[in-house]
């Protein structure tokens, strides 16, 4: 960490305490009510759910108080919403006495009673909820986001969730990005680095994220330290970024939430990621059935031994008078009695909460998949949108490749030159901003394109300044974001499904440089979008522009894996497209923004046909035409004489076109 500012700023807030705290009397007494209430919850659950699995809190009950501190600290502070990423450890307590989930909610989990209206649901610790609570600063909005068994892959989910709060409130401050992880997960998953990579960069800035390390010092059943990782500390990743890392002990409450308070504080301040490391243990194994004795024999004997957080602390508060073992033990049964009667313990849960703090979702639930949809526009708002598009200010020098294709691109608005593909697919984007729709574009080398036919970034070449024509189409346009991204997929493919599952009205584009990238962010593909519908009904509007196609660039560079994509194709999970004209891609990209049927898109784009001579369209087939699922032949050919039909797409028909045609 080689700020000066940040360096003397936590100097400050650290050396004001003198190690000591200085919490009152009632913020002590409500320290130890979450404590309370994160054990009771838990021995509660174990008691009447043996052996059921949950992933508990014990050994990191800490948790609970520290998560209420963030959500009261923020709220205080300004903040309107938070998105969260949790892994599974702790999560249903999170559920209950945080979030406001009903306690009978959860039972018929366990219970097995609880259905879902359609697809296939999921387990109760993978599922996300969201709410509103009531701070000093009125009411905050709460999204947990739901996850897969892929730890640490929700992060970066969580932090696009956030960016979509945050540009449609057009305010950083109003937002807060919080992940949870495990120790073994942070130190060892590579989305972790990309992550933090991602957090200062201007398509992924949502003014830092506040980590929060759940560190039982022990991964499922592997503890060695030289087994688990090659630095001294889980959190030494966070050091690439020179993110602030706090170490604190989950057996000391008021230290925990000090350091919660202080990350929370340096965060707004600073607007970076900082990270609270929070050292625990896990009282069971790595799940209620497991026994961890086996492979950590001298760990758990020293886990056996010790007193719960909530009673080390109960301990304090009697030597300090603030509470008596019977004021204890009342809160307990209190407590108790409410999950008995099915009543809600979250105590500032707001049971009649403001909708317009939720995402709205309502046009776009519950419709069965079509294909139909009117995508047509208006003619002359057409050329002038082309216009718009290839017209740059007096005096912005182009790159004489770049010019001659702006060049081009305005002789297609006349009819001189057919329309080719880079035209139509921004033209599109155009169009619908035109109609008041955001439009964010991410993926390596976007602005231009990988292959040189899109060039919707350009570029000044005496002083490298850079204008995007798609943000001068009208006045009070929406935002229309387009964003090279660092290279790498997985955590950035995830960034974009949060963002898409957030801004339902919008079109959300990301583009592999070659289709085959994908292969790096397929858990995401795997774990989100194809089956977020059916486990967590959680529709998405994702579209993903994939180079499919061999053109003599390997193997690799060949192929998007159609074939994968196909397989994970069921129920009208996601669409899979080859579209073979440039009015099929503006049509597809139409509507995928204009249908309220939000499903992921999976695009195999073109290589060489973004040049092909025959792949080209007309004004009039984008003004008027529609996405067609088959186009019917293009020749005048006497039936009689047919022999064979041959379906086909993409490249390969214009292949056979120009053969049948020699």
């Amino acid at each position: 960490m080689i700020n000066t500012q940040e360096q003397r700023w936590l100097q400050r807030r650290l050396e004001q305490t003198q190690n000591r705290f200085n919490f009152s009397a009632d913020k002590k007494k409500q320290i130890f009510n979450l404590l309370n209430k994160a054990e009771g919850l838990e021995k509660y659950l174990a008691n009447k759910f043996v052996g059921a699995k949950r992933f508990g809190a014990e050994g990191a009950e800490t948790l609970v108080p520290l998560m209420h501190e963030i959500i009261q600290r923020a709220g205080a502070t300004g903040t309107k919403e938070i998105a969260l990423g949790m892994c599974h450890r702790g999560r249903l307590n999170q559920l209950v006495n945080i979030f406001g989930k009903h306690p009978n909610e959860m039972f018929a989990e366990f219970e097995g009673k609880l259905f879902t209206n359609s697809g296939s649901g999921d387990v109760k610790y993978h599922q996300g909820y969201s709410s509103n609570v009531m701070t000093d600063g009125g009411e905050v909005h709460l999204a947990l986001q739901p996850n897969p068994s892929h730890l640490e892959i929700v992060s970066p989910v969580a932090v696009g969730s956030a960016r979509a709060r945050q540009d449609r409130r057009q305010n950083v401050d109003e937002v807060l990005s919080v992940s949870v992880h495990g120790d073994a997960a942070f130190a060892g998953q590579g989305v972790v680095m990309e992550a933090f990579q991602m957090s200062q960069t201007r398509a992924y800035y949502v003014g830092g994220t506040l980590h929060v390390i759940v560190n039982n010092q022990v991964g499922f059943t592997t503890s060695n330290i030289l087994d688990t990782r090659s630095t001294e500390y889980c959190t030494d990743v966070a050091k690439t970024v020179q993110a602030p890392i706090l170490h604190v002990n989950a057996d000391d409450p008021e230290a925990a939430i000090y350091a919660i308070q202080l990350a929370h504080d340096y965060r707004k301040e600073f607007r970076k990621d900082i990270v609270v490391d929070l050292y625990c243990y896990r009282r069971r194994g790595h799940n209620e059935a497991d026994e961890p004795s086996g492979t950590q024999p001298l760990m758990y004997q020293v886990v056996n031994q010790l007193p719960t957080t909530r009673n080390l602390y109960l301990n304090q508060l009697i030597n300090e008078k603030i509470l008596t073992q019977a004021e204890a033990d009342q809160m307990l049964r209190e407590y108790r009695d409410r999950l008995d009667a099915g009543q809600h313990v979250t105590d500032n849960l707001v049971l009649d909460p403001d909708q317009s703090m939720y995402v709205d979702w309502a046009p776009y639930i519950g419709l069965s998949y079509s294909d139909e949809c009117d995508s047509t526009f208006d003619l002359n708002r057409l050329k002038q949108l082309g216009v718009i598009l290839n017209t740059v200010p007096e005096g912005f020098v182009l790159q004489r490749q770049v010019q001659k294709a702006v060049d081009d691109r305005l002789a297609m608005q006349t009819g001189e030159l057919a329309l080719n593909w880079g035209a139509a697919e921004n033209l599109a984007y155009a169009t619908l901003i035109d109609q008041d729709y955001p439009v964010r574009i991410t993926g390596e080398d976007v602005g231009r394109g990988t292959f040189s036919h899109r060039h919707a970034k350009l570029h000044h070449q005496v002083d490298g300044t850079t204008y995007i024509p798609h943000c001068h189409i009208k006045q009070n346009q929406p935002n229309f974001a387009l964003y090279d991204s660092l290279l790498t997929e997985e955590a950035v493919l995830a960034f974009e499904f949060g963002y898409a599952t957030t801004t339902p009205k919008s079109l959300v584009v990301w583009e592999a440089q070659f289709g085959d990238f994908a292969n790096c962010a397929q858990v995401v593909i795997d774990q989100f979008i194809a089956s977020s519908e059916t486990k967590w009904e959680r529709n998405c509007g994702l579209t993903l522009l994939l180079p499919h196609g061999f053109e003599g660039q390997g193997p690799e560079h060949s192929s998007a894996r159609l074939e994968r994509f196909l397989q994970l194709c069921g129920e009208d999970n996601i669409q899979v497209i080859t579209p073979t004209t440039p009015a099929q891609i503006f049509h597809a990209l139409r509507r995928q923004a204009l249908r309220n049927i939000r499903k992921p898109m999976i695009v195999m784009s073109p290589k060489s046909l973004l040049r092909h001579k025959l792949a080209t369209s007309t004004l009039n087939e984008l003004a008027t035409g529609t996405f067609q699922t088959v186009i019917d032949e293009i020749d005048q050919i006497k039936t009689e004489q047919i022999t064979r039909i041959v379906l086909c797409a993409g490249k390969v028909y214009y292949d056979l076109l120009e053969k049948r045609r020699e």
